[in-house]
Formats: structure tokens, sequence, C-alpha cells
């Protein structure tokens, strides 16, 4: 009795998973068509009306994401003007520390 029963669990596992495997593939289809579509009549409509199709595109420039890190080490450095403002004390502001030799 067990063997049937394993056996019925494997197969029903099996086929959950060809299913959900199945609603997906399907759906990325569906969403695939649907923006093939959304195109097409876009560029259906800039045909009818004289105008150029132009493609969808992400205007990004790799040399943002660069300059951006490259600006901000304003904000990770200790000693910069803007932290001086904030309550940071300047060197020369020191008052309570009394030298003493290092042996």
């Amino acid at each position: 009795m067990n063997e049937v029963v394993t056996t019925a669990i494997r197969w029903s596992l099996r086929l959950a998973l060809i299913a959900m495997g199945g609603l997906l593939f399907l759906s990325l289809l569906l969403a695939g068509c649907i923006l093939a579509l959304a195109w097409s009549l876009r560029a259906a409509w800039a045909r009818l009306t004289g105008r150029p199709v132009a493609p969808w595109v992400m205007r990004m420039d790799p040399r943002h994401g660069f300059s951006t890190v490259y600006r901000s080490t304003a904000r990770w450095t200790s000693n910069t003007a803007s932290n001086m403002g904030r309550g940071a004390r300047r060197l020369g502001e020191v008052t309570d520390v009394t030298p003493r030799e290092i042996p």
C-alpha cells in the first residue's frame, strides 16, 4: 500500500510542477505577445500619421553611474567642508588635550 501512495504522490508532484512551469511559460508568452502588439500598433500609427517609427529605448549613459559614485565621496570622507558645518571640530579648536611624551 505504501508503494501505491508514494507513486501517486510522486506523479501528482510532477504533474503540479509541469503545470506550474507551463503556466509560467504561457504567461511570459502572453506578456511578450501583448508587448509586440502594442509596439506594432504604435508603429502602425506612426506610419499612418507620417512620423518616423522611434524605437523604445532606455536612455542610460554608462558613465553616469561612475560619475555619481565618484562625486559622492564627500559624504564618505570625514574631513570635508560639509562635515565641518555639521558640528565636527577643526584640529585647532581642541583645547582639552594635554600633550605628553610617549615612552
